[in-house]
């Protein structure tokens, strides 16, 4: 809904709300229609009370993966938005070059960004929202434009899902996490649930997955499980198993990824409160997903995490043993990203207008 024109030197002044068809929102589920600004939601809230966990609650309503794009000549953009806490990065790209990367403190914030001059042709022009922070909007200003399009959004719908390594805690902006670059080399579009700390298979995570429209999968899990004790060598194969017969329940035919742990040099043979180690416990990852390959899931992938990022490469890639750098990122999205685009399409999906436009 566009709620202010006004016209100077022959071009626009337009204050969009969230909700306006031009301000073409991806990687999310909807949004909490709370009063004042909106925060937009990359997962259904109304279940997540069936984790009790309330840091996964906090940390679901972080904006990880989402973005808004128009296309447009405007000469600047700017921003109203609320973030908690501050201190995560927002980055917007024109025709998918980083023209700006803004970091703000907790609170309200009113921020303007001159755009590139453009010869009168409309660029894509699209802002990445902190993937750390929970980012309420509340209006998007264009100035100095003659046009004002929605951005058209094709391509195949990328979800991803995982820990930490998928949240991607030490990446330079929220565009630049091994995500967002394997579905920027690749034209893909991406759906971020990666819960730093809180991927332990969560039957609501499970759900939200089976129920979101996508084309490729890539579950990387593991790490939490065997760093917080919550599952044993009797347990963790079965629950593996669950969580990716209830995904299959809404993907049967979509070729769905399981990335096992990445290497921790430290982690690999050190026993965990359950009689656990890393090794172990990427073994039984694989595991379960070849009982699967063996009882017939024929689109049921692996990715070996040691193959991504091998021992001898930790102290290259990671910035604390565990989480790879802002350079790290980089090397993931090659690697995985080549794994991931050798994957042959399943059987054509729902058409994204049947599903996976939030209103």
């Amino acid at each position: 809904m566009t709620t202010g024109t006004a016209r100077a030197q022959g071009a626009a002044v337009e204050r969009l709300v969230p909700g306006d068809p031009r301000l073409s929102f991806d990687g999310i589920a909807g949004w909490d229609r709370g009063s004042g600004a909106r925060l937009p939601l990359r997962m259904p809230v109304d279940r997540l009370a069936t984790a009790m966990s309330a840091n996964f609650s906090r940390l679901a309503r972080t904006t990880a993966g989402v973005r808004f794009a128009v296309r447009t000549d405007a000469a600047a953009l700017e921003l109203e938005v609320d973030l908690d806490p501050g201190g995560s990065p927002l980055d917007i790209r024109v025709d998918g070059i980083l023209a700006h990367r803004w970091t703000g403190g907790p609170g309200r914030h009113r921020v303007a960004f001159p755009l590139p001059v453009t010869d009168g042709t409309p660029a894509d022009v699209e802002v990445w929202l902190p993937h750390l922070a929970v980012t309420r909007i509340g209006a998007v200003t264009l100035r100095g434009h003659r046009q004002l399009l929605a951005a058209e959004r094709t391509g195949r719908r990328l979800l991803v899902h995982g820990s930490s390594l998928t949240h991607c805690m030490y990446a330079a902006g929220p565009s630049e996490t091994w995500p967002a670059l394997v579905a920027a080399e690749h034209g893909w579009r991406l759906r971020n649930l990666g819960f730093a700390g809180e991927a332990y298979l969560d039957p609501v995570v499970a759900r939200a997955i089976r129920d979101t429209p996508a084309d490729l999968i890539a579950l990387e899990l593991g790490i939490n499980a065997y760093i917080r004790g919550a599952f044993t060598a009797r347990s963790w194969g079965p629950a593996v198993c669950g969580f990716l017969d209830t995904v299959r329940d809404g993907h049967p035919d979509t070729p769905v990824v399981v990335l096992t742990p990445l290497s921790s040099p430290d982690r690999e043979r050190a026993v965990n409160s359950t009689g656990l180690t890393l090794e172990g416990a990427r073994s039984l990852t694989a595991e379960a997903v070849r009982v699967l390959q063996r009882l017939g899931d024929r689109h049921l992938h692996l990715l070996d995490g040691l193959t991504v990022a091998p021992v001898a490469e930790a102290g290259e890639l990671y910035a604390d043993g565990l989480h790879p750098t802002a350079e790290g990122e980089h090397v993931l999205a090659d690697r995985i990203g080549t794994e991931l685009a050798s994957i042959p399409p399943g059987p054509e999906a729902v058409p994204a207008s049947e599903g996976d436009t939030p209103g």
